[in-house]
C-alpha cells in the first residue's frame, strides 16, 4: 500500500464572478490555502481553497474555488509529511477544475501556478513567547 490514497474528492464552494464588459488584459491574484484534518481512523480530509482575482477589477472577475479530498493513510506517517503529498495528490484536480471553470465560460483558460509546500516554513508558523510578567 502507498503512504496514502485518494479515495475521492468534490467541490465544497464556488464563486465565480465574470462581469467584464469586453475583453481585457487581467492580471490576476492567486491565494491559496490548504489544510488537513485526521483522524483516528488512518483517514484524512485536506481542503484546498483557490481565490483567484484581478488585481484591479476584483468586483468584476473572480473565481473561489474550495475541494475537499478524502484519503485513506498508513500509521505512523509523519503530518508534515501527509499535508505536502495530499495537497499535491489534490493539486491537479483544482487546476483542472479552474481551467475548465473558465474555458467552458467562454474566456480563455486560467492555468493555476503550482505552489510548493515542501518547504515546512510557508505552513508551520512559530509564535512568539509572551513575555514573563514582572514579578
Amino acid at each position: 500500500m502507498k503512504e496514502f490514497n485518494l479515495q475521492n474528492y468534490r467541490i465544497s464552494e464556488l464563486n465565480f464572478i465574470n462581469k467584464l464588459d469586453r475583453p481585457a488584459k487581467l492580471e490576476l491574484n492567486y491565494k491559496y490555502s490548504y489544510n488537513v484534518g485526521y483522524s483516528n481512523h488512518n483517514t484524512c480530509r485536506g481542503e484546498f481553497k483557490a481565490e483567484i482575482a484581478d488585481k484591479n477589477m476584483a468586483d468584476k472577475f473572480s473565481l473561489t474555488i474550495g475541494v475537499v479530498g478524502v484519503f485513506t493513510t498508513q500509521q505512523g506517517i509523519a503530518k508534515e509529511v501527509l499535508h505536502v503529498k495530499t495537497y499535491d495528490a489534490l493539486y491537479p484536480y483544482v487546476k483542472a477544475l479552474v481551467s475548465s471553470i473558465t474555458a467552458t465560460a467562454g474566456i480563455p483558460p486560467i492555468y493555476m501556478p503550482y505552489v510548493d509546500i515542501s518547504n515546512k516554513e510557508i505552513y508551520r508558523v512559530e509564535m512568539p513567547r509572551p513575555p514573563k510578567p514582572e514579578e
